[in-house]
């Protein structure tokens, strides 16, 4: 595996460079390529091991690369950093990710499917039909507020309160403000009924899919959880073990030790920020029922509250549901509740 030829690749948008190592770690050969050069140069070269870092358009680059028989390594980004030497340029980058590869120490991430894209950008335009409606009803209800009229926060609130707030000839509202505000409104329930469309979707996608319908017997795991899970994990294999898949999604704790004494922080936070967030406010909404519950599960997360308070138990059960979700793709196996 030494021997193999290293390529290290820096991608942009339309110009490329590489840099070739040797197996011992000298450079045979460097270049500049044009964004319609790569594939036909690299169609020419012997099979060699090409490394790139996990950034804009490396799946699409990994993909392709892998069917002209190349073996394909995507290092995170922030890693290879550490092997630059010299002054920051094309060349230099593309050398230090040959290097970083050749090294074998920084843990690869896995190249993305393009079934694992699709489900990726289904919630990645989701999310952002949340944010601007989210973001409409609070700009919507700081302009009501300048007029004294004040709407409680909640989008349930808004949705049901707005047609009565325009329909109240004793405000203060002025015809063409209220002409301003029926179009956002308008506005409001078409991003509504986008995100309905939306949700729909991933529902059927879930459905379709063997291994969400099992990730969905975990606590906490719904149809959206399940389905950016599966998307972000894959087949898991690229993870040992569990742990090692919630140490990739940054739910451990962070260290800073020295001369022997362990000190233990917050957690690292590191991976997906969305999934991450997802799972821990799935794990908040078990914590907030457990006391109703007597399976076994209930009673640890109870045993936990009284011990070390809310935010760390919530943080403590939802590495422990990523490490069983892993369990549930790697194994094929469905969760199965202990009886009390």
């Amino acid at each position: 595996m030494s021997d193999l030829r290293t390529v290290g690749l820096d991608l942009a948008k339309n110009t490329f460079f590489a840099v070739a190592l040797s197996g011992a770690g000298k450079r045979l050969w460097r270049k500049k390529l044009s964004r319609t050069q790569v594939l036909r140069t690299f169609a020419e070269q012997q099979v060699c091991r090409i490394a790139m870092e996990a950034c804009a358009g490396a799946h699409y680059w990994s993909r392709k690369l892998q069917e002209l028989g190349h073996e394909v390594v995507l290092l995170p980004a922030h890693h290879v950093k550490g092997y630059l030497r010299g002054q920051k340029n094309d060349y230099n980058d593309a050398e230090a990710i040959a290097e970083a590869c050749l090294h074998g120490r920084l843990r690869p991430v896995r190249p993305k499917t393009l079934e694992q894209q699709e489900m990726q950008s289904l919630h990645r335009m989701r999310k952002l039909l949340v944010a601007e409606r989210t973001a409409l009803v609070n700009h919507v209800r700081g302009l009501l507020a300048e007029y004294g009229v004040v709407i409680a926060q909640g989008r349930a609130r808004f949705g049901r309160e707005m047609p009565f707030v325009l329909e109240d000839a004793e405000n203060d509202l002025t015809p063409r403000m209220r002409e301003l505000l029926a179009r956002q409104l308008q506005r409001y329930r078409a991003l509504d009924e986008e995100l309905s469309w939306y949700d729909q979707q991933i529902k059927e996608q879930v459905r379709q899919d063997a291994v969400c319908r099992q990730l969905m017997t975990v606590p906490a795991f719904g149809p959206v959880v399940s389905s950016v899970f599966r998307g972000w994990i894959g087949d898991g294999k690229q993870f040992r073990r569990g742990r090692d898949a919630s140490a990739a999604l940054g739910i451990v704790p962070r260290q800073y030790s020295t001369g022997g004494k362990p000190t233990l922080l917050g957690i690292t936070k590191k991976g997906d920020k969305e999934l991450r967030s997802l799972v821990i406010h799935g794990a908040r909404a078990v914590v907030k029922h457990a006391h109703k519950k007597d399976d076994p599960l209930s009673r640890w997360i109870q045993r936990l509250l009284q011990r070390r308070g809310t935010n760390k138990a919530v943080v403590a059960l939802a590495n422990k549901l990523v490490r069983i979700a892993w369990a549930i793709v790697t194994r094929g196996e469905v969760y199965r509740v202990q009886p009390a």
